[in-house]
């Protein structure tokens, strides 16, 4: 892997996160409310090869986002992971149906997750019901990790 090729996965998923949550921290801090949630993923937590930029970007995000958890709390903002499995996206749809039948069987859930089973978890992370929920990596894998 080149130095490039390093930088740019790091970049687009570390640093431009850094810079959201830079830019979001003040008007949620001046608010005494906020609800950080970065989306990473399972590589984050347990690698991949070939994919060592990624995981690294993937887990520096987790740390990013439990120290946010513990400088913002204070303030009423908390901060979380979502950390999804295999989701049914462009980008998978591009494995071809066999390579996803693989993959697939190696799930206990059986299936690939959908974009709305995210969604539905975010919507939880970010609503009153989670108030006391901070500084978490939440893993929607249908058991890949387990």
């Amino acid at each position: 892997m080149s130095d490039d090729d390093f930088d740019t996965v790091y970049r687009v998923n570390l640093f431009s996160a850094f810079v959201s949550c830079r830019a979001a921290s003040k008007p949620m801090m001046r608010g005494r409310f906020g609800r950080m949630i970065n989306i990473g993923s399972v590589t984050g937590q347990v690698g991949n090869a070939g994919q060592s930029n990624y995981a690294a970007a993937k887990a520096g995000l987790v740390g990013m986002t439990k120290s946010i958890a513990k400088e913002l709390g204070p303030k009423g903002v908390t901060a979380n992971v979502i950390a999804p499995g295999y989701i049914e996206t462009d980008m998978t749809e591009a494995f071809g149906d066999d390579l996803k039948t693989n993959i697939a069987k190696t799930v206990p859930a059986r299936r690939f997750g959908t974009p709305e089973e995210i969604a539905a978890v975010v919507s939880f992370v970010a609503s009153d019901e989670a108030s006391y929920l901070s500084g978490q990596v939440i893993v929607v894998d249908g058991g890949l990790t387990c």
